[in-house]
C-alpha cells in the first residue's frame, strides 16, 4: 500500500479523522502511532476509541503501559514511551494482547516496531507550520491493509481532497 498523507488543523479535526479511520478497524488490528511528544498520539487514540464504541475516558497509559477498554470492539491502548526494555512488554503479556478480539493502539509504535505484527497500520504524525496543524502519514503493511487501502484512502482524503498535501 502506498502512503497516504493529510493535514488536520485542530484537535477536533484530528479526532474526527481518527474516528473515520477507527470505523474500518477490526478485531486483531494493530495501529502504531509514531511521532514526537505532544504531536497528538493520544488524541488520535481517543478518536479511534470513540469509533469502536468506548464510553470511558481514554487517557494515555504512559505510567501503566497498558490500558484495556471494553466496547463492542474492545481497545487495548499501549504507550511505550517509558519502556526501558522489551522484556517489560513481555511481562505485561503484550504478545497475548495483540491480535485477539481487540484493536491494539500502540503509542510510540516506532520504538517497538520489531515486536509488532507485520500486519499493521502505521500513523506517522508530526507538527505542521501552524500550532494546531498536524501532518499525518498512513502506511498500511500486510495483506489486510492492501485489501483496505481504497477504503482507508477514502476516509483519509474524505475532507482533504482540496488540499495539495492530501496524497503522498
Amino acid at each position: 500500500m502506498s502512503a497516504l498523507a493529510t493535514c488536520t488543523h485542530s484537535r477536533e479535526e484530528t479526532l474526527a479523522l481518527a474516528a473515520r479511520v477507527g470505523s474500518i478497524l477490526r478485531p486483531g488490528d494493530v495501529v502504531a502511532l509514531c511521532g514526537y511528544l505532544g504531536v497528538g498520539k493520544t488524541v488520535f487514540a481517543k478518536g479511534i476509541a470513540h469509533a469502536l464504541g468506548v464510553v470511558d475516558e481514554v487517557v494515555s497509559p504512559t505510567f501503566t503501559l497498558v490500558r484495556e477498554y471494553d466496547a463492542p470492539v474492545p481497545l487495548v491502548h499501549v504507550d511505550v514511551y517509558r519502556l526501558d526494555h522489551f522484556q517489560e512488554l513481555y511481562d505485561v503479556g503484550f504478545d497475548e494482547l495483540v491480535g485477539g478480539e481487540s484493536v491494539t493502539v500502540v503509542e510510540w509504535g516506532d520504538r517497538v516496531g520489531a515486536m509488532l505484527p507485520v500486519e499493521r497500520l502505521e500513523v506517522r504524525m508530526r507538527h505542521g507550520d501552524r500550532e494546531d496543524d498536524r501532518l499525518l502519514t498512513f502506511v498500511g503493511a500486510g495483506r489486510t491493509w492492501a485489501l483496505r487501502s481504497d477504503a482507508l484512502a477514502a476516509l483519509v482524503i474524505d475532507e482533504s481532497e482540496s488540499k495539495p498535501d492530501a496524497r503522498a
